[in-house]
């Protein structure tokens, strides 16, 4: 029928035939073999067009023996970080000639996994992992488990068996330590909104450590919770109920960007002021954080060049340029001194302790 026609997907032949040529020279030019000849590529590239031609990934991988779709599972695509953790990545794929699906775990282990299931099923040449646990989690252990080939990202250590790349999270806290301390801090809370992530234990781990070497007598207290985030916004404020006036800390350092925003959200709501009262720095730097005022002082992470790494490094196994053991990628992040920390020792101020 006409409207089956119409509907009908063009194939590489259809290209072919409006252009006068076979079907291995479409598939050069599509391929941007450089021997064609001038005119037939023209022509080629005309019939592309007009038939609205798209070559079938899976089934031109099927045929070469080579498949040119890469997988990536983030457990969300709502965080800033990991939507431009994907832009990277996808950019990164496309640029050396790969396509990527795209699916969000929605910090589900059960969902990691079932996800990871249907990337090995889609037979992708490879998949990029943002674990919701870690290196140990259920998705990675899917993984292993069907022989995929395979590279962690962010929330995750060296592993035996996977490339991983991940932000330098320890140094990149002890740095924040460096900064608190030699401000002069010694009452300090640290907040994470989630307790499961590996990269955010990391985070605590470097800052406690190189707090506690600089000042043992450092009092550090502790907010970890997977809770929803208004449980975590009643546990703020039960927590600032009972630490008031001197024994208020001076400072808090937000585990992540999620953290932040719900710190920052409840010291504007008991009325303590940044940085007079208490100082704030934040993991994971956004727009609005050099927006809003007081600005906040934030750790960069290096979205950019994570994704371009994990990229890269995916590619070099696929492509069977490495086969040595699994290596552990470590990218610097960058500390971004802003108005909500980092002056507490200028004269020109006044910190005064309220309750």
């Amino acid at each position: 029928m006409p409207g089956e026609d119409k509907q009908r997907r063009a194939t590489i032949h259809d290209v072919a035939r409006a252009a006068g040529v076979s079907a291995a020279t479409v598939s050069k030019v599509l391929r941007g073999v450089a021997s064609v000849r001038s005119e037939n590529a023209q022509r080629v590239r005309e019939a592309v067009r007009e038939l609205d031609y798209r070559m079938d990934p899976l089934a031109a991988g099927l045929r070469h023996e080579q498949r040119r779709i890469i997988g990536a599972v983030v457990p969300d695509l709502e965080s800033p970080f990991f939507g431009a953790l994907v832009t990277g990545l996808e950019r990164a794929a496309e640029e050396a000639g790969y396509h990527m699906i795209v699916a969000s775990s929605r910090e589900s282990e059960e969902r990691e996994s079932d996800l990871v299931a249907r990337m090995a099923d889609w037979r992708v040449a490879g998949t990029i992992l943002v674990p919701v646990r870690s290196e140990r989690g259920e998705g990675a252990t899917r993984m292993r488990e069907l022989g995929m080939q395979a590279v962690l990202v962010d929330r995750a250590s060296a592993d035996d068996d996977f490339d991983t790349v991940t932000a330098d999270n320890s140094e990149a806290s002890a740095k924040v330590a460096d900064l608190l301390i030699g401000q002069g801090h010694r009452h300090i809370l640290l907040h994470g909104a989630t307790r499961i992530s590996k990269a955010v234990r990391t985070r605590l781990d470097g800052f406690t450590e190189r707090a506690q070497t600089l000042d043992p007598q450092v009092r550090i207290d502790t907010l970890l919770s997977d809770d929803d985030p208004e449980t975590q916004r009643g546990a703020v404020r039960t927590y600032f109920d009972g630490h008031t006036g001197a024994e208020r800390p001076t400072a808090v350092f937000s585990l992540s960007q999620h953290s932040t925003l719900l710190v920052l959200s409840e010291l504007r709501r008991r009325g303590l002021r940044i940085p007079q009262d208490v100082e704030l720095v934040g993991f994971d730097d956004a727009d609005w954080m050099q927006t809003t005022w007081p600005s906040i002082t934030a750790v960069a992470q290096p979205v950019a060049a994570m994704a371009e790494r994990a990229v890269s490094v995916l590619l070099e196994r696929i492509e069977g340029g490495n086969k040595g053991a699994p290596t552990s990628h470590l990218e610097p992040c960058t500390m971004l001194v802003r108005e909500s920390a980092g002056q507490m020792n200028d004269p020109s101020r006044q910190y005064e302790r309220g309750g």
